[in-house]
C-alpha cells in the first residue's frame, strides 16, 4: 500500500484505510463539535492517547470513557454509565463520541451515540482486523442481553472511520487471526479473489506488516460498503454479512464469550457450508474449501463444545428469525448466498454432528 486508501460507503460515509492516519479522526467529525466522548477499553491508552491529543490540538475537550474489555463492555450499564458521563457535561447534538478499541467497543459507541439525544455523531478508530472489516463499518450498532447477542441495538451511521494499519503491531496474533474470519466470509459470499490471496500465501496473510493483509483488509471493507450502501437497514441484501453468525453468534452465547468472535464465525461457517451441502446448494468441493482456507490461517473448522439442543434453543431467539422460523444465510454457491428459512431439524442436527469430524 503506497498511500491511504479511502473506500466509500456509498453516500454514508468514508472509510480510510493506511498506516500513521490516526489524526485523520480529527477531519472526520463535523464542524462545529465543541467536545468529544472517547470511548476506549480500560489499561488500552497507546492509540486513545494519540488520537486524544490529535483532538485536543485541534482545540476540542476531549472527555475519556475507559469501558471493560471485549463483551463485557456491551451492556446496558455500561451504556447507562456513558450517557450519565455525557450528561454531566451537558453534552449537545454538536458533539460527538469517538471510539478507539475494538468491535466491542465501537459496537457500544455506537449505540450510545445513536441513543444520546437521538443521534450524536460518532467516528471509529477501530484498533483490530475484526473491528477494521466488520464492526466499525456501516453503521450497526448493538448491546447484549442475557437472552442474546446484539438483540438491542440501532441504525447509526458514522460520520467516518480511519483504519490506522500500525496499530496491529501490537495485535495479539490470536486476535489478528480471528479478525481474518471476517475476511474470508467476504471471500465466500462476494469477492473470491480473498480467498485465491489467502490460499496463496497463508503466513502473509497473517502477518500485521504484510501487503498481502493491506489489500485482504480494504478489499473486505470494499465487500461490506457495497452491501451496506444498498440496504442500510437489513431488509435482506445486508443479511448476506451474517454468513456463519448464526450459529456463531450461539456458540459465544454458550461459551459465556469466552470465545473469540472470529472463531466462532469460522465455526458457524463451516456449519453453514454443511448445511449448505445437504440442502444440495453447496457441491463437496465448496464445503473443503471452507475447512482448507480457513485452517490454513489457523482458524477452528471443528467444534465439539456444546449439544444441539443448547446452539438450538439460542438459534432460536437470533434476530433474524421471523415469527418462529429460523433463517439462516448459506451459499449457493461461490459468492452467491441466499437464504434458507425454516430448515428441517434433522437436517440442521447432521450438519451440527458434521462439525466434531
Amino acid at each position: 500500500m503506497s498511500g491511504p486508501v479511502t473506500v466509500h460507503v456509498g453516500e454514508l460515509h468514508d472509510v480510510v484505510v493506511g498506516r500513521g492516519v490516526l489524526d485523520r479522526a480529527v477531519e472526520m467529525l463535523p464542524d462545529g463539535v465543541r467536545q468529544v466522548l472517547l470511548v476506549r477499553p480500560e489499561g488500552f491508552d497507546r492509540y486513545a492517547a494519540a488520537v486524544a491529543g490529535a483532538l485536543e490540538e485541534a482545540g476540542l475537550v476531549v472527555l475519556d470513557a475507559p469501558v471493560p474489555d471485549a463483551e463485557a463492555a456491551k451492556t446496558a450499564a455500561v451504556a447507562a454509565g456513558l450517557w450519565s458521563a455525557m450528561g454531566e457535561r451537558a453534552f449537545t447534538r454538536t458533539d460527538a463520541v469517538v471510539a478507539v478499541g475494538g468491535g466491542t467497543v465501537t459496537d457500544l459507541a455506537g449505540f450510545v451515540a445513536a441513543t444520546w439525544l437521538r443521534g450524536v455523531p460518532v467516528v471509529h478508530v477501530p484498533t483490530t482486523v475484526l473491528a477494521m472489516v466488520d464492526a466499525a463499518v456501516g453503521g450497526k450498532t448493538g448491546i447484549n442481553t442475557p437472552e442474546g447477542k446484539n438483540l438491542v441495538g440501532a441504525f447509526h451511521t458514522p460520520a467516518g472511520v480511519v483504519c490506522d494499519l500500525d496499530v496491529l503491531a501490537t495485535l495479539p496474533r490470536a486476535d489478528l487471526v480471528a479478525g481474518l474470519a471476517e475476511v474470508v466470509k467476504g471471500g465466500f459470499i462476494a469477492d473470491p479473489t480473498i480467498l485465491d490471496l489467502v490460499e496463496a500465501d497463508p503466513t502473509a496473510a497473517t502477518a500485521w506488516d504484510s501487503p498481502v493483509l493491506a489489500e485482504l483488509v480494504v478489499r473486505k471493507i470494499r465487500v461490506k460498503a457495497e452491501v451496506v450502501a444498498a440496504d442500510l437497514r437489513e431488509a435482506f441484501r445486508r443479511e448476506i454479512l451474517n454468513y456463519g453468525h448464526t450459529l456463531g453468534h450461539a456458540v459465544e452465547q454458550v461459551e459465556g464469550y469466552r470465545r473469540r468472535h472470529g472463531e466462532a464465525v469460522a465455526i458457524g461457517m463451516v456449519f453453514a457450508a454443511e448445511l449448505g451441502h445437504r440442502t444440495g446448494t453447496v457441491d463437496a468441493a465448496l464445503l473443503a474449501r471452507h475447512r482448507s482456507v480457513l485452517g490454513s490461517v489457523g482458524l477452528p473448522t471443528t467444534y465439539e463444545g456444546a449439544s444441539f439442543e443448547d446452539l438450538l434453543a439460542v438459534m432460536a431467539r437470533d434476530k433474524k428469525s421471523r415469527g418462529g422460523t429460523l433463517r439462516l444465510v448459506v451459499l449457493d454457491g461461490l459468492a452467491n448466498p441466499v437464504r434458507l428459512e425454516g430448515p428441517d431439524e434433522k437436517v440442521l442436527r447432521a450438519a451440527h454432528a458434521a462439525l466434531a469430524s
